[in-house]
């Protein structure tokens, strides 16, 4: 255990440069006083490591040092073979850059490891795109990639689901987010950061000028806060619905994980079957969800959206009964 902490220290300041004792310890989730321990290790050790006090001070490595590490577990190495993704390399243009890095990392393992991590790659495979959906085509992944990697200002055409339509923008690419097949640009326009469908860029241009990055702005943790943002909006009303045992067993596989983690936390065995609270986008969209149930589902509350739905049934009557 110590050791491998030993190894993480050495690694986060190889990677991130000065780094404070708290810092360190923050990261490495130990007490101050353990950072003080290993850095008196590592010196012990040989290793080229220094401290500075004061304000900005902190532990560094001599300028030109880099450890050459080969102490990755079994587990390690399998890992960064599952973890490559060849088809989103490819489209930024990384396809070979990955195939080369892996390579080198198979001709540096101890033969028994390069065996488990050569099986790795021939046991699993990511399809990153959901069912029934190509991947988009987005053509300039690889302009937008370049200005996002040089923190250089985007010019984009883009063509939007509002009117007006069309629109230029000049942009601040912060990340890019590859999700269920389809890229998505991060980045910040004249006020505030917003999320562009890379696919429905129509024309964009990498300007000369570059930008700063905002301060301490994580691109994982922005993503998530803006999927929780998008379904709390996006779902403005709930409905009450009964299902027949079929109907409950099949119900997850019909919806989106949203509105099935709101039933599974309210339902109520109510003797004919179960009773949940679900979430829903409109009333119309609400009507299409249900209506794939068939007869598994009754809507109970609200009122408009039992109507829409005996609509809907009344329709199919009359087309197949005459």
């Amino acid at each position: 255990m110590r050791a491998s902490r030993l190894v993480s220290l050495l690694l986060l300041l190889q990677t991130k440069g000065r780094m404070t004792a708290q810092a360190l310890a923050d990261e490495l989730e130990v007490s101050v006083r353990t950072i003080y321990r290993d850095v008196e290790s590592l010196h012990a050790a040989g290793v080229p490591l220094y401290g500075d006090a004061g304000p900005s001070g902190g532990y560094q490595l001599l300028d030109g040092y880099r450890t050459r590490l080969t102490g990755l577990t079994e587990q390690e190495a399998e890992s960064l073979f599952l973890a490559g993704l060849p088809g989103p390399a490819a489209d930024l243009g990384l396809g070979d850059a990955v195939s080369a890095a892996q390579l080198k990392l198979m001709a540096a393992l101890p033969s028994p490891m390069r065996d488990r991590a050569s099986r790795m790659a021939t046991r699993f495979h990511l399809d990153a795109p959901a069912w029934y959906y190509d991947p988009e085509r987005s053509p300039l992944l690889g302009l937008v990639a370049d200005a996002v990697w040089r923190e250089r200002l985007l010019e984009v055409s883009y063509r939007r689901w509002r009117s007006p339509e069309d629109v230029t923008r000049v942009l601040r690419p912060l990340g890019l987010v590859l999700k269920a097949g389809r890229w998505y640009l991060v980045a910040q326009g004249l006020s505030r950061i917003s999320t562009y469908r890379v696919a429905q860029i129509q024309a964009a241009a990498v300007l000369e000028e570059s930008f700063t990055r905002p301060e301490g702005f994580d691109l994982a943790a922005h993503w998530a806060e803006s999927l929780e943002d998008f379904q709390s909006r996006q779902y403005t009303g709930e409905a009450v619905i009964r299902l027949s045992e079929r109907g409950w067993e099949s119900f997850a596989s019909h919806v989106l994980p949203v509105v099935a983690k709101a039933a599974e936390e309210s339902v109520v065995d109510d003797g004919g079957g179960f009773r949940v609270t679900i979430p829903i986008e409109s009333l119309g969209h609400a009507t299409g969800m249900l209506l794939r149930l068939g007869g598994e589902v009754e809507v109970l509350h609200p009122a408009e959206l039992r109507e829409q739905v005996t609509a809907a049934v009344r329709r199919l009557a009359s087309i197949y009964l005459g």
